[in-house]
């Protein structure tokens, strides 16, 4: 009768900025039997710092953020000026 724990990752991608949106699900296990599961949900946006997030997260952030991206969605950020 041992628990286990494990999670599991689902990235969505959403344009035109390539924002990152990944969903983490904490399993918890008894004798291989799934006998529980949480979610959480969190938001990367193009420049922020991924470092400590999934393999999976920041292998798609360092291969969507180029520098023109960034700078599009900071651009996009700037309110506008009267």
């Amino acid at each position: 009768m041992a628990f286990t724990e494990k999670k599991e990752h689902k990235l969505e991608i959403i344009p035109p900025y390539q924002i990152i949106q990944c969903r983490e699900a904490n399993i918890v296990l008894k004798d291989d039997v799934e006998v529980g599961r949480t979610y959480h949900r969190h938001v990367r946006s193009p420049g922020d710092d991924v470092s400590g997030d999934c393999a999976e997260l920041q292998a798609v952030a360092t291969a969507l953020w180029t520098a023109d991206v960034i700078a599009a969605y900071k651009a996009s950020q700037t309110p506008p000026t009267e």
